[in-house]
């Protein structure tokens, strides 16, 4: 397991994601483009984090934990995803398509 999860990687993703949390409270009272910005700041930086590790820091499962960790994170904030995603013409699970390189 420490092949495929060594711990600057581990340590790189948690760094991102501590920001993303720091970045959350008081969400679901701002708009949809403040929303967009801050998915699209934490998909860019796993995107680097994804670069550093030449384009294989994250497999399918990983993918999926990453993404499905921003829906609910947003969700848990009072943030309506499905109505978020609707109102720009994306379906729920697009959400950080627009960016993602992983």
């Amino acid at each position: 397991m420490a092949g495929l999860f060594p711990e600057d990687l581990l340590a790189e993703t948690d760094a991102v994601l501590d920001t993303f949390e720091g970045d959350l409270p008081g969400l679901a009272e701002v708009s949809d483009a403040q929303i967009f910005a801050l998915v699209e700041g934490v998909v860019l930086a796993l995107n680097a984090v994804n670069d550093a590790h030449n384009g294989g820091a994250f497999e399918t499962d990983e993918r999926e934990q990453l993404c499905d960790y921003i829906d609910t994170s947003l969700t848990e904030l009072g943030v309506d995803v499905v109505a978020l995603t609707a109102r720009h013409g994306l379906g729920r699970y697009q959400l950080t398509d627009k960016w993602r390189k992983w």
